[in-house]
Protein backbone atom coordinates (compact mmCIF):
# COMPACT_ATOMS: atom_id res chain seq x y z
CA UNK A 1 0.00 0.00 0.00
CA UNK A 2 2.64 2.24 0.68
CA UNK A 3 4.54 1.63 -2.35
CA UNK A 4 1.18 2.64 -4.36
CA UNK A 5 1.16 5.78 -2.13
CA UNK A 6 4.40 6.37 -3.29
CA UNK A 7 5.01 5.91 -6.94
CA UNK A 8 1.37 7.62 -7.28
CA UNK A 9 2.82 10.81 -5.05
CA UNK A 10 5.54 10.48 -7.36
CA UNK A 11 3.19 10.58 -10.61
CA UNK A 12 1.50 13.56 -9.48
CA UNK A 13 4.48 15.55 -8.89
CA UNK A 14 6.05 14.62 -12.01
CA UNK A 15 2.44 15.58 -13.54
CA UNK A 16 2.79 18.87 -11.46
CA UNK A 17 6.08 19.73 -12.57
CA UNK A 18 5.15 18.74 -16.15
CA UNK A 19 2.62 20.99 -16.15
CA UNK A 20 4.47 23.82 -14.65
CA UNK A 21 6.85 23.53 -17.28
CA UNK A 22 3.89 23.44 -20.07
CA UNK A 23 2.79 26.64 -18.52
CA UNK A 24 5.76 28.86 -18.71
CA UNK A 25 4.66 31.34 -20.90
CA UNK A 26 6.31 32.01 -23.95
CA UNK A 27 6.73 35.58 -25.34
CA UNK A 28 6.41 36.31 -29.06
CA UNK A 29 7.48 40.01 -30.36
CA UNK A 30 6.44 40.86 -33.94
CA UNK A 31 5.77 44.31 -35.97
CA UNK A 32 2.13 44.31 -34.95
CA UNK A 33 -0.90 45.14 -36.62
CA UNK A 34 -2.33 43.20 -39.18
CA UNK A 35 0.83 40.83 -39.19
CA UNK A 36 0.25 40.17 -35.42
CA UNK A 37 -3.42 38.97 -36.37
CA UNK A 38 -2.36 36.78 -39.30
CA UNK A 39 0.33 35.23 -37.16
CA UNK A 40 -2.13 34.29 -33.97
CA UNK A 41 -4.46 32.86 -36.21
CA UNK A 42 -1.50 30.79 -38.17
CA UNK A 43 1.11 30.26 -35.30
CA UNK A 44 0.31 31.54 -31.93
CA UNK A 45 -3.31 29.79 -31.15
CA UNK A 46 -2.82 26.71 -33.10
CA UNK A 47 0.89 26.32 -31.20
CA UNK A 48 -0.71 26.96 -27.69
CA UNK A 49 -3.40 24.16 -29.20
CA UNK A 50 -0.87 21.70 -29.94
CA UNK A 51 1.30 22.46 -27.29
CA UNK A 52 0.25 23.60 -23.91
CA UNK A 53 2.70 26.60 -24.22
CA UNK A 54 0.74 29.98 -23.70
CA UNK A 55 2.05 32.69 -26.44
CA UNK A 56 2.25 35.85 -25.28
CA UNK A 57 2.28 38.34 -28.17
CA UNK A 58 3.96 41.79 -28.19
CA UNK A 59 4.86 44.47 -30.52
CA UNK A 60 7.87 46.38 -31.05
CA UNK A 61 8.79 48.80 -33.95
CA UNK A 62 12.52 47.20 -34.80
CA UNK A 63 14.48 48.99 -32.41
CA UNK A 64 17.71 46.56 -31.60
CA UNK A 65 18.83 49.27 -29.25
CA UNK A 66 16.25 47.34 -26.51
CA UNK A 67 17.19 43.69 -27.83
CA UNK A 68 20.70 44.32 -26.82
CA UNK A 69 20.25 46.17 -23.75
CA UNK A 70 18.47 43.05 -22.63
CA UNK A 71 20.99 40.64 -23.79
CA UNK A 72 24.16 42.89 -22.15
CA UNK A 73 22.72 43.01 -18.59
CA UNK A 74 21.31 39.69 -18.87
CA UNK A 75 17.62 40.35 -18.00
CA UNK A 76 16.19 38.79 -21.47
CA UNK A 77 12.17 38.69 -21.19
CA UNK A 78 11.52 38.15 -24.92
CA UNK A 79 11.77 34.79 -26.40
CA UNK A 80 11.00 34.60 -30.05
CA UNK A 81 11.46 38.27 -32.35
CA UNK A 82 10.71 39.00 -35.60
CA UNK A 83 13.09 41.13 -37.45
CA UNK A 84 13.91 42.31 -40.92
CA UNK A 85 17.19 40.84 -42.54
CA UNK A 86 19.66 43.35 -42.05
CA UNK A 87 18.99 43.41 -38.41
CA UNK A 88 19.27 39.25 -38.30
CA UNK A 89 22.56 40.03 -40.15
CA UNK A 90 23.53 42.47 -37.91
CA UNK A 91 22.69 40.72 -34.40
CA UNK A 92 24.10 37.45 -35.40
CA UNK A 93 27.74 38.55 -36.01
CA UNK A 94 27.25 41.08 -32.55
CA UNK A 95 26.01 37.63 -30.75
CA UNK A 96 22.65 39.76 -30.01
CA UNK A 97 20.73 36.24 -30.76
CA UNK A 98 21.03 32.05 -30.71
CA UNK A 99 22.30 29.85 -33.44
CA UNK A 100 19.69 27.88 -34.56
CA UNK A 101 19.30 24.08 -34.39
CA UNK A 102 18.16 22.69 -38.17
CA UNK A 103 17.77 19.04 -36.77
CA UNK A 104 14.96 20.83 -34.51
CA UNK A 105 13.36 22.70 -37.10
CA UNK A 106 13.35 21.29 -40.36
CA UNK A 107 14.97 20.67 -43.87
CA UNK A 108 16.87 23.37 -45.14
CA UNK A 109 16.09 22.47 -48.34
CA UNK A 110 12.62 23.12 -47.91
CA UNK A 111 13.11 26.89 -47.49
CA UNK A 112 13.10 29.84 -50.37
CA UNK A 113 17.15 30.32 -50.86
CA UNK A 114 18.42 32.64 -48.42
CA UNK A 115 15.42 31.98 -45.72
CA UNK A 116 17.10 29.74 -43.29
CA UNK A 117 19.90 31.75 -42.01
CA UNK A 118 22.44 30.73 -38.76
CA UNK A 119 20.53 33.14 -36.60
CA UNK A 120 16.94 33.09 -38.10
CA UNK A 121 14.21 31.43 -39.95
CA UNK A 122 12.26 33.01 -42.65
CA UNK A 123 8.66 33.92 -41.62
CA UNK A 124 7.39 35.33 -45.02
CA UNK A 125 8.55 37.47 -47.91
CA UNK A 126 6.83 40.73 -48.11
CA UNK A 127 7.64 43.78 -50.16
CA UNK A 128 7.19 47.69 -49.34
CA UNK A 129 5.95 49.06 -52.50
CA UNK A 130 4.51 52.67 -53.43
CA UNK A 131 0.41 52.44 -52.93
CA UNK A 132 -2.54 54.86 -53.88
CA UNK A 133 -6.42 55.30 -53.27
CA UNK A 134 -7.86 54.88 -56.77
CA UNK A 135 -10.85 56.88 -55.20
CA UNK A 136 -8.84 59.91 -54.83
CA UNK A 137 -6.66 59.59 -58.27
CA UNK A 138 -8.11 58.20 -61.22
CA UNK A 139 -5.48 58.28 -63.07
CA UNK A 140 -2.96 56.78 -60.82
CA UNK A 141 1.57 56.62 -60.67
CA UNK A 142 3.41 54.06 -62.31
CA UNK A 143 6.85 54.21 -61.09
CA UNK A 144 8.76 56.15 -57.84
CA UNK A 145 9.93 58.96 -60.35
CA UNK A 146 5.74 59.91 -60.67
CA UNK A 147 6.05 59.39 -56.56
CA UNK A 148 8.11 63.08 -57.28
CA UNK A 149 5.65 64.37 -59.33
CA UNK A 150 4.18 66.51 -57.21
CA UNK A 151 2.59 68.82 -60.12
CA UNK A 152 0.86 66.04 -61.89
CA UNK A 153 -0.49 64.41 -58.62
CA UNK A 154 -0.89 67.72 -55.78
CA UNK A 155 -0.82 66.34 -52.30
CA UNK A 156 1.04 64.70 -49.15
CA UNK A 157 3.14 61.36 -49.60
CA UNK A 158 3.51 58.96 -46.95
CA UNK A 159 6.95 57.61 -46.54
CA UNK A 160 8.71 54.77 -43.45
CA UNK A 161 11.13 57.39 -40.89
CA UNK A 162 13.96 55.52 -41.89
CA UNK A 163 17.41 55.19 -44.06
CA UNK A 164 15.91 51.81 -45.27
CA UNK A 165 13.49 51.83 -48.13
CA UNK A 166 13.56 55.33 -48.44
CA UNK A 167 17.40 55.84 -49.69
CA UNK A 168 16.51 53.42 -52.22
CA UNK A 169 13.22 55.08 -53.41
CA UNK A 170 14.84 58.22 -54.15
CA UNK A 171 17.60 57.03 -56.21
CA UNK A 172 15.15 55.27 -58.15
CA UNK A 173 13.08 58.12 -58.48
CA UNK A 174 16.29 59.93 -59.99
CA UNK A 175 16.39 57.24 -62.32
CA UNK A 176 18.61 55.06 -61.22
CA UNK A 177 17.76 50.88 -62.35
CA UNK A 178 16.79 48.86 -59.91
CA UNK A 179 19.91 46.40 -60.17
CA UNK A 180 21.98 49.57 -60.08
CA UNK A 181 20.70 50.90 -56.72
CA UNK A 182 23.29 49.56 -54.28
CA UNK A 183 26.20 49.65 -56.26
CA UNK A 184 25.49 53.81 -56.72
CA UNK A 185 24.61 53.85 -52.28
CA UNK A 186 27.30 52.44 -51.53
CA UNK A 187 29.43 55.22 -52.69
CA UNK A 188 29.35 59.20 -50.74
CA UNK A 189 28.03 60.84 -54.19
CA UNK A 190 25.20 58.07 -54.09
CA UNK A 191 24.25 58.60 -50.94
CA UNK A 192 24.43 62.43 -51.52
CA UNK A 193 22.61 61.93 -54.61
CA UNK A 194 19.75 60.24 -52.33
CA UNK A 195 19.65 63.19 -49.76
CA UNK A 196 19.45 65.31 -52.75
CA UNK A 197 16.15 63.79 -53.79
CA UNK A 198 14.60 63.92 -50.64
CA UNK A 199 15.40 67.59 -50.53
CA UNK A 200 12.90 68.04 -53.56
CA UNK A 201 9.98 66.37 -51.76
CA UNK A 202 10.65 66.74 -47.80
CA UNK A 203 7.51 69.21 -47.98
CA UNK A 204 5.15 67.09 -49.34
CA UNK A 205 6.06 63.68 -47.08
CA UNK A 206 3.69 62.75 -44.28
CA UNK A 207 6.27 60.27 -42.20
CA UNK A 208 5.21 56.55 -41.05
CA UNK A 209 6.74 54.70 -38.31
CA UNK A 210 4.33 51.81 -38.14
CA UNK A 211 2.80 49.17 -40.88
CA UNK A 212 -0.50 49.89 -40.27
CA UNK A 213 -0.19 53.68 -40.80
CA UNK A 214 -0.11 53.74 -44.73
CA UNK A 215 -3.60 52.53 -45.39
CA UNK A 216 -4.66 54.56 -42.60
CA UNK A 217 -3.38 57.64 -44.52
CA UNK A 218 -4.48 56.76 -48.19
CA UNK A 219 -8.29 55.75 -46.80
CA UNK A 220 -8.62 59.27 -45.17
CA UNK A 221 -7.12 61.13 -47.62
CA UNK A 222 -4.08 62.43 -46.12
CA UNK A 223 -1.42 61.21 -48.31
CA UNK A 224 -2.61 60.83 -52.26
CA UNK A 225 0.12 57.97 -52.65
CA UNK A 226 2.50 56.37 -50.07
CA UNK A 227 5.63 53.80 -49.80
CA UNK A 228 3.69 50.94 -47.44
CA UNK A 229 4.03 47.02 -46.77
CA UNK A 230 1.61 45.01 -49.19
CA UNK A 231 0.05 42.85 -47.01
CA UNK A 232 -1.18 45.60 -45.59
CA UNK A 233 -2.70 47.38 -48.42
CA UNK A 234 -4.16 44.01 -49.57
CA UNK A 235 -5.96 43.63 -46.26
CA UNK A 236 -7.17 47.08 -46.03
CA UNK A 237 -8.60 45.97 -50.05
CA UNK A 238 -10.38 43.28 -48.23
CA UNK A 239 -12.32 45.65 -46.05
CA UNK A 240 -13.43 46.73 -49.44
CA UNK A 241 -11.30 49.91 -49.81
CA UNK A 242 -10.14 50.92 -53.16
CA UNK A 243 -6.30 51.12 -53.09
CA UNK A 244 -3.69 50.08 -55.55
CA UNK A 245 -0.49 48.74 -55.25
CA UNK A 246 2.57 49.48 -57.45
CA UNK A 247 5.11 46.79 -58.49
CA UNK A 248 7.22 48.75 -60.69
CA UNK A 249 10.21 49.42 -58.22
CA UNK A 250 9.18 47.50 -54.89
CA UNK A 251 11.74 46.10 -52.48
CA UNK A 252 11.23 42.43 -51.07
CA UNK A 253 12.82 41.07 -48.16
CA UNK A 254 12.59 38.17 -45.24
CA UNK A 255 10.98 39.12 -42.19
CA UNK A 256 12.66 36.07 -39.94
CA UNK A 257 12.10 34.67 -36.16
CA UNK A 258 15.05 34.92 -34.05
CA UNK A 259 15.67 34.10 -30.29
CA UNK A 260 17.67 36.56 -28.05
CA UNK A 261 21.10 35.48 -26.40
CA UNK A 262 19.82 34.30 -23.25
CA UNK A 263 16.20 33.65 -23.76
CA UNK A 264 14.92 31.82 -20.42
CA UNK A 265 12.51 29.43 -22.62
CA UNK A 266 15.21 28.62 -25.59
CA UNK A 267 13.54 25.02 -25.80
CA UNK A 268 10.13 26.10 -25.94
CA UNK A 269 11.23 28.94 -28.86
CA UNK A 270 12.92 26.33 -31.14
CA UNK A 271 9.49 24.27 -30.96
CA UNK A 272 7.20 27.51 -32.13
CA UNK A 273 9.77 28.12 -34.90
CA UNK A 274 9.63 25.02 -36.30
CA UNK A 275 5.49 24.80 -35.71
CA UNK A 276 5.58 28.24 -37.16
CA UNK A 277 7.76 27.06 -40.60
CA UNK A 278 5.72 24.03 -41.16
CA UNK A 279 3.69 24.29 -44.80
CA UNK A 280 0.59 24.06 -43.21
CA UNK A 281 0.71 26.71 -40.56
CA UNK A 282 2.39 29.22 -43.53
CA UNK A 283 -0.06 28.74 -45.34
CA UNK A 284 -2.76 29.67 -43.17
CA UNK A 285 -0.79 33.01 -42.69
CA UNK A 286 -0.84 33.57 -46.36
CA UNK A 287 -4.52 33.06 -46.55
CA UNK A 288 -4.69 36.27 -43.96
CA UNK A 289 -1.95 38.38 -45.43
CA UNK A 290 -0.49 38.72 -48.33
CA UNK A 291 2.62 37.99 -47.73
CA UNK A 292 4.49 34.95 -49.31
CA UNK A 293 5.48 31.88 -47.77
CA UNK A 294 8.88 30.83 -47.03
CA UNK A 295 8.65 27.17 -47.18
CA UNK A 296 8.47 26.08 -50.96
CA UNK A 297 6.27 23.25 -50.07
CA UNK A 298 3.37 25.63 -48.77
CA UNK A 299 2.55 27.43 -52.32
CA UNK A 300 0.92 24.37 -54.06
CA UNK A 301 -1.69 24.51 -51.11
CA UNK A 302 -2.56 27.92 -51.73
CA UNK A 303 -5.03 29.14 -54.46
CA UNK A 304 -3.36 30.17 -57.39
CA UNK A 305 -5.21 33.57 -57.32
CA UNK A 306 -3.96 34.30 -54.15
CA UNK A 307 -0.14 33.27 -55.05
CA UNK A 308 -1.03 35.80 -57.80
CA UNK A 309 -1.16 39.12 -55.46
CA UNK A 310 2.03 37.54 -53.10
CA UNK A 311 5.51 39.32 -53.67
CA UNK A 312 6.95 36.61 -54.80
CA UNK A 313 4.22 35.62 -58.15
CA UNK A 314 6.52 36.21 -61.12
CA UNK A 315 5.40 38.79 -62.55
CA UNK A 316 5.58 41.16 -59.11
CA UNK A 317 9.20 40.27 -58.52
CA UNK A 318 10.32 40.86 -62.07
CA UNK A 319 10.78 44.55 -62.02
CA UNK A 320 11.31 44.51 -58.26
CA UNK A 321 14.28 45.18 -55.70
CA UNK A 322 15.98 42.40 -53.66
CA UNK A 323 17.26 44.46 -50.13
CA UNK A 324 20.44 43.93 -50.32
CA UNK A 325 21.24 43.18 -46.49
CA UNK A 326 24.55 42.91 -46.42
CA UNK A 327 24.75 46.40 -47.40
CA UNK A 328 22.32 47.25 -44.42
CA UNK A 329 24.63 44.96 -41.67
CA UNK A 330 27.66 47.28 -43.19
CA UNK A 331 26.05 51.13 -43.60
CA UNK A 332 22.76 50.74 -41.87
CA UNK A 333 23.84 52.61 -38.55
CA UNK A 334 25.75 55.75 -40.42
CA UNK A 335 23.03 56.19 -42.96
CA UNK A 336 20.24 55.88 -39.94
CA UNK A 337 22.27 58.52 -38.05
CA UNK A 338 22.55 61.01 -41.41
CA UNK A 339 18.70 60.36 -42.19
CA UNK A 340 17.68 61.16 -38.54
CA UNK A 341 20.00 64.33 -38.37
CA UNK A 342 18.45 64.99 -42.13
CA UNK A 343 15.03 64.65 -41.17
CA UNK A 344 14.93 66.88 -38.06
CA UNK A 345 15.89 70.01 -39.93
Amino acid sequence: MKKCMKALSLAVVAACCAQAAQAADLTVISFGGANKAAQEKAYYAPFTKATGIKVVGGEYNGEMAKVKAMVDTKSVSWDVLEVESPELARGCDEGMFEKLDYSKIGNKADFVPGAAQTCGVGIFVWSTVLAYNADKLKVGPTSWKDFWDVKKFPGKRGMRKGAKYTLEVALMADGVAPKDVYKVLATPAGVDRAFKKLDQLKPNIQWWEAGAQPPQYLVSGDVVMSSAYNGRIANTQKEGKNLKIVWNGGMYDFDSWAIPKGSPNKDAALKFIAFASKPENQKVYSQNIAYGPTNKKAVPLLDKKLVADLPTAPQNIKSGVAVDVAFWADYGESLEQRFNAWAAK
